[in-house]
């Protein structure tokens, strides 16, 4: 989806006014005046984030709270004005409102008007650096893109296998953390079957806190076999989606690449020199010539 609104010219007015002067300074970086409006927008961008990080220092923001947030004013200030004008300068409103760039470009001014109804609510303005994403455009690094949706589409296919894990998971610590409240119980910080369960997710993923010990023990056996459980559990989710990566990037290579990779077995390992990537009919290592 990324790839798709970084292209330019599919939103392009059809008009040859000043709505489309307008539209090719703000959206067309390959003009001299279109890429410097870009740079000092990302300029404008990294400069907001940094005031708004500062201003939420408590040593720096009690002496120069005001002269952050009349910073933060100004640069809302622009941003609004610039939203305003993508809005005029393009075919589709609508279109341009509900992109992905749209929604940032909108979240980017609205946590400032409305910290003025609920304080605090402005530090959500760090959502900002997400508009940074449109230096790919301007370093002319929109191809690579094309790598981000093999990516999305990846973690797409494999979202199934994903979920039926994360049921299993979620399943084994509910599990997990109602024996331990048995085995501990309360007088040794497993106050409830919840908090064992806390417990239990912070030790399978290999976290520790250490906020919750298990002091008998067979409740440190218990432990030990979780802890290791956890291992085996982490490289499940990676596998599945390395899997999807892979048949992805294969789908996207030429097809003479393609079938040529099919013909090499990568888990064929030579017992001499330890390296991968054998052809499936090989005999011999192609590296060191040991037999396989």
């Amino acid at each position: 989806m990324v790839y798709r609104l970084c292209k330019e010219g599919e939103n392009r007015p059809d008009s040859n006014g000043w709505r489309l002067k307008l539209y090719k300074l703000i959206f067309e970086s390959y003009s001299p005046y279109g890429k410097y409006f870009d740079v000092a927008l990302i300029a404008a961008i990294v400069l907001s984030v940094i005031v708004v990080m500062l201003d939420s220092v408590h040593s720096i923001s009690s002496v120069h709270h005001e002269k952050l947030y009349m910073a933060e004013l100004i640069f809302t200030a622009l941003f609004t004005i610039e939203y305003f004008l993508r809005i005029i300068s393009v075919k589709s409103k609508v279109r341009y409102a509900t992109s992905f760039f749209g929604v940032i470009d909108l979240l980017a001014i609205i946590p400032t008007y409305f910290s003025m109804l609920l304080p605090g609510s402005q530090y959500l303005l760090i959502i900002r650096v997400l508009r940074l994403l449109r230096i790919f455009r301007v370093l002319k690094l929109v191809q690579y893109l094309s790598e981000a949706e093999i990516l999305v589409q990846a973690l797409k296919d494999s979202s199934k296998k994903i979920t039926v894990f994360t049921f299993t998971v979620m399943n084994l610590v509910i599990i997990l953390g109602s024996i331990m409240y048995v085995i501990e119980g309360e007088q040794n910080g497993f106050t409830s079957i919840p908090r064992s369960i806390f417990w239990a997710v912070t030790t399978l993923t290999t976290v520790g806190y250490g906020d919750l010990v298990p002091v008998t023990p067979l409740g440190q056996a218990m432990a030990s076999v979780v802890m290791l459980l956890g291992y085996s559990i982490i490289a499940v989710p990676t596998g599945i989606i390395t899997h999807s990566i892979i048949n992805r990037s294969m789908d996207a290579m030429p097809v003479e690449i393609a079938e040529e990779m099919k013909d090499v077995a990568v888990n064929i390992v030579c017992h001499n020199c330890g390296l991968l990537g054998h052809d499936t009919d090989a005999y011999y290592c192609k590296y060191c010539g040991a037999k396989l």
